[in-house]
């Protein structure tokens, strides 16, 4: 059994990832990647583009199946659990690329991440009766009370998506997440083309959420000022493998981790990566 420095058991994490393999024809997107995240921690996965990081968060929200290894939440084994189910068990995400309804309000694309835990019934809904009623009013509350409010975005409230600038709808998108009432917020590059002030918002909104809210992250950012000023675990991917982990300051420190990003020179060794990573003898 796993232990902490003083010697009592450690917790089990909220998230298992063991031996993920994903491929797409003859290429390998993920070989064998595995990690933990620990209850009510900010990890970060990084890597240089193209290592596999939003195939992960894919493989994980379940959008895709993994040939091999598994995936536990909260103890449960996942890895052949439809999407839509997984959002209700508790795993909400954002994208690399905005993925909002343009033509919708901010107010009316946050509802919809509610849409996995509703009760309402077709004909409930059709003739807006008792049940119906009282869900829309309990989701509006906690959309226009809490996460509204939270992210700072009463203002736009009833303004169309495709009237937003960049960085409203990156927030707006966590907005439609954190409705999704998840217990690991997945955030896909959530500061991806925003500007400094921009950037230090959102830092800013997923260590309160963490800690106001109680809710643990797992995000992919290219960030690493942020990666290291947020993060609790690094998980670092290169050619679909894990090739560190750990606290911020050691991944920093890991030469196999500067090597990826910074590269060895060796025009042989990034041949014999690709080739590797392709399944290619």
């Amino acid at each position: 059994m796993e232990t902490t420095p003083t010697g009592s058991p450690a917790a089990a994490p909220l998230l298992q990832v063991d031996g993920v393999t994903l491929a797409f024809g003859g290429v390998r997107a993920l070989g064998g990647v595995g990690f933990a995240v620990q209850s009510g921690s900010i990890t970060a996965v990084i890597g240089p583009n193209g290592a596999g990081k939003t195939s992960l968060f894919n493989t994980i929200s379940g959008f895709y199946r993994p040939s091999a290894g598994s995936i536990r939440f909260r103890g449960q084994d996942i890895t052949r659990v439809p999407a839509p189910q997984r959002a209700r068990l508790g795993l909400g995400r954002s994208f690399q690329n905005i993925a909002l309804f343009r033509g919708m309000t901010v107010l009316d694309n946050i509802k919809l991440g509610r849409h996995a835990h509703l009760q309402t019934n077709v004909l409930d809904a059709l003739l807006y009766l008792g049940r119906a009623r009282r869900e829309e009013a309990q989701l509006r509350a906690d959309i226009e009370e809490r996460i509204i409010d939270f992210l700072e975005i009463d203002h736009i409230r009833h303004a169309p998506v495709s009237a937003l600038p960049y960085g409203l709808q990156k927030r707006v998108e966590m907005a439609r997440a954190l409705a999704m009432q998840p217990q690991i917020l997945m955030l896909d590059e959530p500061v991806a083309g925003m500007n400094r002030e921009e950037t230090e918002d959102m830092a800013r909104f997923i260590l309160d959420v963490r800690a106001e809210w109680g809710v643990t992250v797992l995000m992919v950012e290219h960030d690493m000022g942020m990666v290291m000023d947020l993060s609790d675990h690094v998980v670092v991917l290169n050619f679909g493998q894990v090739i560190a982990q750990g606290a911020p300051a050691e991944v920093q420190a890991d030469p196999e981790v500067n090597r990826a990003y910074l590269g060895s020179g060796d025009v042989g060794d990034l041949r014999r990566r690709f080739q590797a990573t392709a399944g290619v003898p």
